[in-house]
């Protein structure tokens, strides 16, 4: 459990750092602001208690930002996953941003990477972020995510998700076969009182695909898994 406490210890000292500098960053340029998003939920699966954790950050104007971003999972008390990054925006388009920086995984296996990507807005306001990793131990991997509002009453708000993983090649360090990895699709039902506060039920279906399913079967794991979660969504 230290060990979760201090991945979210590291997120909320680099976010703190993003709150911190607006003033800072008003000598630097008038439009600069600061957001932050904490989203964290919990649920009980097959293997016991399950908290899983996400936040993004950012400082910067309409055409350039600093994104602080970190996630991961935790099953009975042992992190299952963790990273956390931090990257350059550059807006190309009204809708669009470039990014580029690094990413820091901390488990299941320690590992650092370049990354490379867009995140924006796509037609129905279908927001997207695409991006490609290049690690240190050379392993070329991606990762596509993409979410939609939709609208129940004023507060009332369904968030169908879904994010995949691909894998240039096998990555036995990781259990992991080469192709699509992962894929998670979900629908979030979410009670904003505010918009700075928001519970939520969250339907999750995990599963693993192609060689790592096949992988996880030969060690005696089970592909995918649906759970329902309950948890909270923070803004400031």
């Amino acid at each position: 459990m230290s060990k979760a406490l201090k991945q979210l210890a590291l997120f909320a000292f680099l976010a703190t750092g993003v709150l911190a500098t607006p003033a800072m960053a008003s000598d630097m340029h008038q439009d600069m602001f600061h957001f932050l998003r904490l989203q964290v939920d919990g649920t009980q699966n097959r293997s016991g208690g399950l908290l899983n954790w996400e936040g993004q950050g950012w400082v910067g104007g309409d055409t350039d930002k600093l994104v602080l971003r970190g996630e991961g999972e935790m099953q009975n008390g042992h992190i299952e996953r963790s990273e956390v990054w931090a990257l350059w925006g550059h807006m190309i388009s009204p809708f669009w941003d470039i990014q580029t920086g690094i990413r820091q995984d901390f488990d299941p296996r320690p590992t650092s990477a370049l990354v490379f990507g867009v995140q924006g807005l796509m037609p129905q306001f279908l927001e997207t972020d695409a991006h490609m990793f290049v690690s240190t131990h050379g392993v070329v991997s991606a990762r596509l995510e993409q979410t939609i509002d939709l609208p129940v009453t004023q507060r009332l708000i369904l968030q169908p998700h879904v994010k995949a993983d691909f894998y240039a090649r096998d990555v036995p360090r990781l259990d992991t076969g080469s192709g699509i990895s992962h894929i998670e699709t979900g629908a979030q039902l979410r009670y904003e009182f505010t918009r700075e506060f928001a519970p939520y039920l969250d339907l999750v279906y995990e599963t693993a695909t192609g060689n790592t399913a096949r992988i996880k079967r030969a060690n005696g794991e089970k592909a995918g898994e649906l759970t329902l979660r309950i948890g909270f969504r923070l803004g400031f």
